[in-house]
């Protein structure tokens, strides 16, 4: 019998009861069974009482007694004469036939889903409809009301409509559920497919006994990671990624990044270190003597510095930079003190490199992420002291990825790289015991903080002695390498080599030079391989089955072919050979090989043959080179025109030398008086000759001064005298840089004097003895001196001074 207590009585006291609300019809039943449940912690203790149902009935009085109500009822299910007539009425049977499908789809549905047997199929064909509504609607979650609702239905036919659309409703929810169901797994098909085929293969192995599988990975990833020699606090990470990985699937998408993050770690560097070898620093010195002709400063510093390993074995690592112009063995050199240290060496060109990322590496948080290329060089090389080349590094650029340059301060800084964070490594690497050797072409683009950062050694270009000497001992014999010959094929006199050091290269390295050595060896090349190409077939040579080759020799020709003797090396097929004498590199061999030279000792004495032209000395990323400075007079207004792509700071120094010489044209006699206007009627034209090269800097001063006032007096300059120094608008001669590169190509010129400021004295200790002594030195300290120097004969205004 139904009952539901209301909210608002509650037992607030003993005096207060309960105000129960009756159903007025309910369902008679009998207690079959009665069992003790389970006590629960609270101490309460459940029951379990099994009812039978017997049939629905009315309240027609309501009575208590004691704790308990009983009631008076009557009932209502109808008799068997009733549901005779009942179970004729055609609405009756429709419905019943209705309720009936829509059960069976039901019972269908939940067996295919349950995988039950055909009880509930049995009942549907043997218990009465009016009860099987009752049964089914029994077994469905619906609410109290829809359940009071079905008691009522007194009428058979009332019952049934009512049970066909809750069995309906139930069946459409299941067919929703089953529709959601299916979409969701045919999302997870794919992946539990794979799961499924990698557990079947993985009990394959097992059976196979075939450990290959990823947890053997996994484990020999541990086992490498432990031999790492990683520091404690990096380890700890270590493994913490390490359980992450291995609570993956490896279907899981971060599971490969977490992976190869893991093997970098365990690939990299932490102890491992190049074998010290005893430090003897004689041989050491013996080894890049050997590899480098020249550059002692560099190898002193190299000495230096292993003596201080020497005495101290944990020294931090050098931080140099080689600055030079091209081919003068900047990055040759960095490798040959690898060598001499016995180091493994790595080279990393930082050459138009824009993008921070490319030092530091990206975040893993990125797809495709990579590590910086110093980490990435360290993990090639497998230890943590090699020598590492930063080449290039004046050419690197900066746009909105980042800066690389600043990047480096943090690797270039001894007391930074201790703790050097790469992004995608994420932990810190320890870069103290790495030499750094960087190269650069200028100092100019490397940014002041970076370049305080590193000990700058100037390689200014070689002399032509010191050319003749390397190209004697390191690139003829290496050009002849390179092209299969040998000194019994080709010989290059020492007098041959002057020649195109003078007459076909002027630069600082030497790079030029051994292409002009690679000309004349291709050159002997393709001789030597004339006289062994066509070669008469010996009677000794064992004959070849071949139908085509025996009529050949039949008719006594010559046999096109290349003899290869047995037992000799492919790649030295030259010693095979046998010339009458060897090929003697002379004049007339070079100028048909090279062409006719490019420079002249007598191009300065033409230049300068007319006044107005003046020899100068300027400074170059390629080196020191010369510079002519031409000025002429033309009818005009006044006005100075400056030609040859110059910048402002040149222009501003040939302003401030013809103001000079205006200033001073009287007591230069280049005026009768003083209120005379030496531009009177006329107009200046001062050109840089090599107009497609842009010039600027300040150190063309004292030489545009010299070429107006050799203009204004028609006298033409020494053309043995080359200068260079900035001048003031009071003609103090100021210093300026690159001396040591510009007397070396001055040297290289043929010129024999020198003009320098008197400040730049402390600079010639750099220059080589052997061009110090081919060269007068002449220092200025005012803008009369340069004058007093500059002019064959004297200064002109002391000639008519004189007169």
């Amino acid at each position: 019998m139904g009952g539901e207590t209301s909210d608002s009585h509650k037992l607030d006291s003993k005096n207060q009861q309960e105000v129960i609300h009756w159903h007025d019809r309910g369902v008679a039943a009998r207690a079959l069974h009665l069992s003790r449940g389970v006590e629960k912690p609270s101490g309460r203790v459940t029951y379990i009482v099994v009812l039978e149902g017997l049939c629905r009935f009315n309240v027609q009085e309501l009575s208590t007694r004691g704790t308990y109500y009983t009631a008076r009822i009557t009932s209502l299910d109808m008799t068997k004469g009733e549901l005779e007539l009942v179970e004729q009425d055609q609405e009756f049977v429709a419905l019943s036939r209705q309720f009936k499908a829509t059960a069976m789809e039901l019972i269908s549905i939940l067996e295919q889903k349950q995988k039950t047997g055909g009880r509930t199929k049995v009942l549907l064909e043997t218990v009465p409809v009016h009860k099987l509504a009752d049964i089914f609607v029994a077994s469905f979650e619906i609410s109290f009301e829809e359940q009071l609702s079905m008691l009522d239905s007194v009428d058979v036919k009332v019952r049934l409509s009512k049970a066909t659309e809750l069995v309906d409703r139930h069946l459409q929810s299941i067919r929703v559920a089953e529709k959601i169901t299916q979409k969701v797994e045919g999302q997870l098909s794919k992946s539990q497919k794979e799961f499924l085929l990698r557990q079947q293969m993985k009990a394959i192995k097992e059976e196979l006994g075939d450990n290959d599988d990823e947890e053997d990975d996994l484990v020999a990833l541990e086992r490498k990671m432990q031999g790492a020699g990683m520091p404690a606090s990096i380890w700890k990470h270590a493994l913490r990624e390490l359980r992450r990985l291995k609570k993956m699937q490896p279907q899981q998408p971060g599971y490969n990044s977490s992976r190869v993050y893991l093997e970098l770690l365990a690939d990299l560097p932490w102890e491992k270190a190049s074998p010290e070898l005893e430090l003897d620093l004689k041989a050491a010195k013996e080894r890049l003597d050997a590899d480098h002709y020249g550059l002692l400063k560099v190898k002193q510093r190299i000495i230096e510095y292993l003596a201080v390993r020497k005495l101290k074995p944990d020294a931090r690592g050098p931080v140099l930079c080689f600055v030079g112009p091209p081919g003068v063995g900047k990055t040759s050199l960095a490798s040959s003190i690898a060598a001499a240290l016995g180091r493994k060496f790595i080279r990393i060109s930082l050459g138009g490199v824009k993008d921070e990322a490319d030092i530091r590496g990206h975040r893993r948080t990125y797809i495709g992420s990579m590590p910086g290329r110093l980490v990435d060089g360290l993990k090639r090389v497998g230890v943590h002291n090699p020598v590492m080349l930063l080449d290039e590094i004046d050419k690197t650029g900066s746009d909105v990825r980042g800066d690389p340059a600043s990047a480096l301060l943090e690797v270039l800084d001894p007391e930074q790289n201790k703790t050097f964070n790469d992004h995608y490594l994420n932990v810190p690497f320890d870069l103290s015991k790495v030499i750094f050797v960087a190269t650069a072409n200028r100092m100019q683009p490397i940014p002041p903080p970076l370049l305080d950062r590193m000990e700058v050694i100037e390689l200014p270009g070689y002399t032509p002695e010191e050319k003749l000497k390397i190209a004697i001992r390191h690139l003829i014999p290496r050009v002849l390498d390179q092209h299969g010959l040998s000194s019994d094929f080709l010989q290059i006199p020492e007098d041959m080599v002057k020649l195109v050091i003078q007459r076909y290269t002027r630069e600082a390295g030497v790079r030029n030079l051994e292409r002009n050595l690679a000309a004349l060896a291709r050159a002997a090349a393709v001789k030597v391989a004339e006289q062994e190409h066509l070669v008469p077939f010996a009677k000794d040579v064992q004959r070849l089955s071949s139908p085509l080759l025996d009529d050949k020799l039949a008719e006594s020709t010559e046999v096109e072919m290349e003899v290869i003797p047995m037992g000799v090396n492919n790649h030295d097929i030259s010693g095979a050979f046998r010339v009458a004498s060897p090929m003697v590199v002379d004049e007339p061999m070079v100028e048909k090989v090279l062409g006719p030279p490019r420079y002249d000792d007598r191009e300065t004495a033409e230049r300068v043959a007319n006044p107005g032209v003046s020899v100068g000395l300027v400074w170059t990323a390629f080196g020191g080179e010369v510079q002519f400075v031409e000025a002429t007079a033309m009818v005009g207004k006044g006005d100075l025109h400056l030609t040859g792509q110059l910048g402002d700071v040149i222009k501003e120094s040939a302003q401030i030398a013809l103001t000079w010489v205006r200033a001073r044209a009287t007591e230069l006699k280049l005026a009768i008086s003083e209120e005379t206007n030496l531009l009177e009627g006329r107009d200046i034209h001062i050109h840089f000759p090599a107009g497609a090269v842009p010039k600027d800097g300040p150190s063309a001063g004292v030489t545009l001064v010299t070429s107006l006032v050799s203009l204004f007096s028609k006298k033409r300059v020494r053309a043995d005298t080359a200068m260079t120094g900035e001048m003031t608008l009071r003609g103090m001669v100021l210093p300026v840089g690159g001396v040591k590169d510009k007397v070396l190509a001055a040297h290289r010129y043929g010129i024999k004097r020198v003009i320098l400021p008197e400040r730049n004295l402390k600079d010639l200790v750099e220059v080589p003895a052997t061009v110090l002594s081919s060269l007068e030195i002449i220092l200025a300290k005012r803008v009369e001196d340069v004058l007093d120097q500059a002019f064959e004969g004297g200064c002109p205004w002391r000639q008519q001074s004189k007169l």
